[in-house]
């Protein structure tokens, strides 16, 4: 967790940004799951005390990043079949009515940069980078809703499901499937056609879910 590693000794939210750095660091897959989060090592680490380790790890665990197994104490935790299904089955629900309230409002611009990363997540060959391109193509669209809660859930329940997304597409033809369905989602929007868009949108999170169920497996 180096990359992530900063000398926080002198802070005073100390807690918040290990949180934030843990959190970011099982996202991107460097923690994976399973991993033991040892606080003693972490706040070596972060050069600061275990009470704000402990904290981070607590706030971990309530959004489901982090579980406390007997014997092991704190540990990456994994997304079983049963959660990933549940979560995409949510986003489906959620996102199919935020783009529909939202094609309406939606600005040329905002259209405009949607195509921008539509179009770098096509060209793009980092699996690192799909999964913030996805999600900055997706919230282009979407943010005309101004529903800032749907959209903080929706953030959040891409958080838990990024790493997994990202082993989909890069173990199937995820990307080429998720391309052909971006553009199709895209094109329904810069017509006006909003309750198309919140069909695509479904029919493409359902897709991915189905895909991402057989690579649970």
């Amino acid at each position: 967790m180096k990359s992530y590693a900063v000398d926080i000794s002198k802070s005073a939210s100390a807690a918040t940004i290990v949180f934030e750095a843990l959190r970011q660091a099982i996202i991107d897959g460097e923690l994976q799951d399973g991993m033991p989060l040892r606080q003693d090592e972490i706040a070596k680490t972060f050069n600061t005390s275990r009470i704000p380790v402990r904290e981070a790890i607590t706030m971990l665990e309530v959004q489901g990043f982090v579980s406390t197994q007997r014997f092991k104490g704190a540990v990456v935790a994994g997304l079983s079949r049963s959660d990933a299904s549940e979560i995409f089955e949510f986003r489906a629900l959620v996102e199919g009515t935020v783009i529909e309230r939202a094609v309406s409002d939606i600005s040329p611009e905002a259209l405009a940069r949607a195509r921008g990363f539509f179009e770098a997540f096509s060209t793009s060959t980092d699996p690192m980078e799909w999964g913030n391109l996805n999600r900055e193509f997706h919230y282009e669209l979407y943010n005309a809703s101004e529903l800032s809660y749907h959209l903080k859930i929706i953030n959040n329940s891409l958080d838990r499901v990024d790493r997994y997304l990202r082993a989909q597409i890069t173990m199937t033809d995820g990307k080429a499937r998720a391309n052909e369905e971006h553009g199709a989602i895209l094109e329904a929007c810069e017509k006006g056609q909003a309750s198309l868009a919140s069909d695509l949108t479904k029919a493409h999170i359902l897709g991915a879910r189905d895909t991402l169920l057989e690579v649970l497996k």
